[in-house]
């Protein structure tokens, strides 16, 4: 059965440090699935996630939005963020690598775009915005006894 997270996060750096935490409990064939609208957060919690496995928090970490993915060579292996934002759905994901990817660790914005590629064994982190106006609300769903002492 899958666990079920949520938290209120201030601000940025409640969201970045959320990221930070997340990073120290993934391992190769982890995927991260980012949900949310324009705004929400994804890509900073993504950016933020990449630095702390990298351990270099000035590590470049450019939004995939053009380019649809970006790898990186973390110490615990390869890690790819995947913005499937201009994608119509899962028949592109073979030309950018999806398979070989997995065996790393995926951040997936825009995940509905995976249709059945979707994979089941996913964290999914959705995010929205809050009562005030750096304010974020995180619903953590998935990695079953790897969430506890999250909060």
């Amino acid at each position: 059965m899958s666990a079920t997270v949520t938290l209120t996060l201030p601000d940025s750096a409640a969201t970045q440090a959320l990221a930070a935490r997340l990073a120290a409990r993934a391992r190769r064939g982890d995927a991260i699935l980012l949900e949310g609208p324009l705004g929400a957060g994804k890509s900073t919690f993504a950016r933020a996630f990449l630095r702390a496995a990298s351990g270099d928090l000035g590590l470049e970490v450019p939004s995939p939005t053009f380019t649809l993915v970006q790898g990186y060579d973390l110490p615990a292996g390869p890690a790819f963020h995947f913005d499937l934002w201009r994608l119509d759905g899962p028949a592109d994901l073979a030309e950018l690598g999806w398979d070989e990817a997995r065996e790393g660790i995926v951040l997936v914005e825009w995940p509905d775009r995976l249709g059945a590629l979707r994979p089941a064994d996913a964290l999914t982190l959705a995010l929205a915005p809050g009562a005030a106006e750096e304010e974020r609300l995180a619903t953590l769903t998935g990695w079953p006894g790897r969430l506890e002492g999250l909060a």
